[in-house]
């Protein structure tokens, strides 16, 4: 089976097309206004090819930092093309389940809770990253429960499918027919119950026909 950093690689310029299509940049938009504060340090796990870092930037203002985090280079490389000359923005490579850095007032992690086999771990380490009072967002695509986008359920399993290292052309064909996305759904929901737990002054809302979800909070006190 092909790696995740392998997968995304070889399709580094199509996941930018995506990442950065009509409608989603405002979804980006508003998770950084969500969990950005002028002069805060901001984290971004699993960046990709940097269609937040923008947001985040002009969320943190010229007296904060922004750090992008990702494992694959080719979509690091394109997030250092798109974040040229912006001294308060860099990128690293790292693994988000292990970042890097300790040094984050907030983190936002955009459509990458689904690639983590125990992320509501990895959301608890995030969590303790920031510590209490800092800022925590998940942005993640799941199957909608509203009564319109339910319709499209079948194509957005097959976009799950045609999006995933461990699916072939089989899976892709039968995926509309099938629960192919249970997975995803399961490791997002597991992610924000983490986050749920660990915070307060929550907020949930969904977006594009009730497939993207963001939730945001701040850590609480132990």
């Amino acid at each position: 089976m092909t790696s995740v950093p392998e997968f995304y690689g070889r399709r580094a310029a199509l996941y930018d097309r995506i990442a950065t299509a009509p409608g989603v940049g405002r979804w980006r938009r508003i998770a950084a206004r969500r969990v950005a504060s002028p002069g805060a340090t901001v984290v971004e796990m699993g960046c990709g090819t940097g269609a937040n870092l923008p947001h985040l930037r002009e969320a943190v203002g010229p007296g904060g930092r922004v750090l992008g985090i990702d494992l694959t280079g080719p979509l690091l490389e394109l997030a250092r093309e798109r974040v040229a000359g912006y001294d308060t923005v860099a990128v690293v490579r790292g693994d988000a389940t292990t970042p890097p850095t300790d040094d984050a007032e907030a983190v936002l992690a955009t459509f990458v809770c689904g690639l983590f086999t125990d992320p509501a771990a990895v959301v608890d380490r995030w969590c303790d990253i920031v510590g209490p009072g800092g800022r925590i967002g998940l942005l993640d695509a799941t199957a909608s429960e509203r009564p319109p986008g339910r319709l499209l359920n079948p194509a957005f399993r097959a976009f799950v499918a045609a999006g995933s290292p461990k699916c072939g052309a089989a899976d892709i064909l039968r995926a509309p027919f099938d629960d192919i996305d249970s997975e995803l759904s399961a490791r997002a929901d597991a992610a924000r119950r983490a986050l749920a737990d660990r915070t307060i002054d929550r907020r949930y809302e969904t977006f594009g026909l009730g497939f993207v979800g963001l939730l945001t909070g701040t850590v609480a006190n132990e």
